[in-house]
């Protein structure tokens, strides 16, 4: 039995983190401390001064263990690290975690080349961002192909000219041919250069050299030379009209500023770039009426960048920061160089977070409107399906269930839960279907809901022990299909003894939801709204997830069949070739050289690799 008082008497006067259990030995919360004894001890001596949610957490702790670290700063980077993959209920969590786009250029090649990578390495490269929009770094890239002719291929070029002809790009004027010798590697550079110049935001330098260019070519009536640089011209302004100098300061900045009601929070974050916004980003969180503004701020600030492959120079700030100089010290490692955390008060920077809690107001205010209005059309929803479906009461849980299927292969099922009327995530399952290899969606609906209620009949009597992940049955069950799907799932249910309300969302012939069968007959939805909406909210979200895992196992499958066929082929080198190449078919393009040039290929591999994709091996 874990004695938490005995247990707070061995704690050490050390720094570290500390874990907070529940009764099942789940993690509901983790922390850092500079004195891990003092800290935890804090939960529990003085609990009547506490927040209420901090009580009610207290009130949850089972247990605890703490883990001991040399310095604050390795507590920091190990609690962002625990918080990250064990995402506590009591922690407040960054839902979008994932890194951000950069425009890479590759200025240490003879021929650098334009690349569109998560990850920053130290390897001499010049890298630009974040971008918030893959979209948005995508179309900068093929404007940048557009008015600067440099390489698209992914050819690593030595300065020496290869056999094969040029590309199209080429020919059109937009690839200057290094890969013939046709330009040499300063004249080249220079086109690079005016690239970082691009991306640095001094647009107006390379705008007045087109304009003598292009002046210069009408004299020379190089008629057709001036069009094309008007064309560019006309490109440039574009994008420099639409970038928005906010600062006059040449530092990267990131601009964190946050809106807090009682109940919930967004914070907004702007990237700054030579003193252009290139991207901004919002993140709601919800049930923070516990945290003060520091607090808030601290764990966003502690979350946001353990992610995050680059730290600017400057991160301007709200409000002050918790730990303030052990955070400084943290994010200088791992930027290997200084990084100013400011507050301003007054001038400038202070009017670029006025800017930037402005736009986090609305982000709130928006947030909480489609909040409502989804309560609304959630609560008129359920309100209308009870009436619809003749039931006794609301019904507080919503199972809805979808087949996904390629022909024979990949066939797969989805189980959504709506839990009065809104999604519950985490409660979302997902299914292969093994007895049936062919597609019958009938005998795959079967199948679902006889392995989803035979085991929470399991779990309910005790059989299944520790498990719970099926116990809670719905009080309704919503399949995607008509007549024959609802006789299908209705004669298993009996078979294995369960009762609940089965109705199925029907579509017409255009794929729209159309209406709602039961053991009533059919009920038309085309003058019923509200319910009609409710419905294909709970149709389309089941189809989605049902369709998304289809697609990740058809991925997995089609990766494996073509390349670990290939004699020689193992993990680190599946792993290098989609690495390089990005995708199975720009691989099934290259040459023998190109994939040569992959680490760990060597030039006998990479033939045979070309001959599996170009001979029909």
């Amino acid at each position: 039995m874990f004695d938490i008082q005995e247990e707070l008497k061995k704690m050490p006067d050390k720094s570290g983190v500390y874990i907070m259990k529940d009764e099942k030995g789940e993690i509901i919360y983790i922390g850092k401390a500079v004195n891990l004894k003092n800290r935890v001890r804090q939960y529990f001596v003085s609990y009547s001064n506490q927040l209420p949610k901090v009580q009610a957490m207290v009130l949850q702790i089972f247990e605890f263990e703490y883990i001991v670290t040399d310095n604050e700063i390795e507590a920091l980077i190990l609690e962002c690290n625990l918080i990250k993959k064990h995402k506590p209920k009591f922690n407040i969590m960054l839902k979008d975690d994932k890194s951000y786009p950069f425009i890479k250029i590759t200025v240490e090649e003879i021929f650098p080349r334009i690349v569109v990578t998560r990850k920053i390495e130290k390897d001499g490269s010049r890298y630009f961002g974040p971008y918030t929009s893959v979209t948005a770094v995508k179309e900068t890239v093929e404007l940048i192909k557009k008015i600067f002719p440099i390489k698209s291929c992914s050819k690593v070029l030595k300065g020496n000219k290869l056999k094969d002809r040029p590309c199209l790009n080429y020919y059109i004027h937009q690839c200057l041919g290094p890969c013939q010798g046709n330009v040499n590697n300063e004249k080249y550079r220079e086109v690079i250069f005016d690239i970082i110049k691009f991306l640095e935001g001094r647009q107006a330098d390379i705008i007045d050299n087109l304009e003598k260019d292009m002046a210069q070519a009408s004299q020379n009536m190089e008629y057709e030379k001036a069009a094309i640089i008007r064309d560019k011209l006309i490109s440039l302004k574009h994008i420099s009209q639409k970038q928005k100098i906010v600062s006059n300061d040449e530092n990267d900045q990131d601009i964190i500023g946050f809106s807090k009601d009682q109940t919930d929070s967004c914070i907004q974050i702007f990237f700054v770039r030579g003193g252009k916004v290139i991207g901004r980003k919002h993140f709601i969180f919800e049930g923070t009426s516990h945290l003060t503004e520091v607090e808030l701020m601290t764990s966003f600030v502690k979350q946001f960048y353990s992610s995050c492959d680059y730290i600017p120079k400057e991160i301007i700030l709200q409000v002050d920061i918790e730990d303030y100089d052990t955070v400084s010290k943290w994010l200088e490692e791992k930027k290997t160089s200084k990084v100013y955390l400011k507050v301003p008060k007054k001038g400038d920077k202070f009017r670029l977070i006025e800017m930037v809690y402005q736009n986090a107001v609305i982000c709130l205010e928006r947030f909480k409107e489609k909040v409502r209005n989804e309560t609304i059309l959630a609560n008129k929803g359920l309100e209308r399906l009870k009436e619809v479906l003749k039931l006794q009461s609301l019904p507080q849980r919503i199972e809805a269930y979808d087949i996904s299927n390629m022909g024979s292969s990949e066939i797969v099922a989805s189980m959504v839960v709506f839990e009065n009327g809104v999604p519950a995530k985490n409660q979302y399952r997902r299914f292969k279907i093994k007895s049936i290899n062919s597609a019958n969606d009938y005998g795959s609906m079967q199948e679902v809901l006889y392995r989803r209620f035979t085991r929470g009949k399991k779990e309910k009597d005790g059989e299944e022990a520790g498990k719970e992940s099926f116990s809670s049955f719905p009080n309704v069950i919503l399949v995607d299909g008509g007549t024959g799907h609802l006789n299908a799932v209705t004669s298993i249910l009996n078979d294995i003894d369960i009762n609940i309300p089965i109705a199925g969302m029907v579509k017409d012939s255009n794929h729209k939801t159309r209406g709602l069968v039961s053991v009533t007959g059919e009920y038309s939805l085309s003058n019923d709204l509200t319910l009609l909406r409710f419905i294909t909210s709970i149709q389309d979200e089941a189809h989605r997830f049902a369709l998304e895992y289809s697609k990740k196992l058809r991925k997995k499958r089609y990766i494996k069949s073509v390349l670990d066929d290939i004699e020689g082929i193992g993990p680190k080198r599946k792993k290098a070739l989609i690495k390089h190449f990005g995708s199975i078919k720009n691989i099934k393009s290259a040459s023998i050289e190109e994939i040569a040039q992959v680490e760990g290929i060597s030039k006998d591999l990479a033939g045979i690799i070309y001959d599996h994709f170009n001979n029909g091996s």
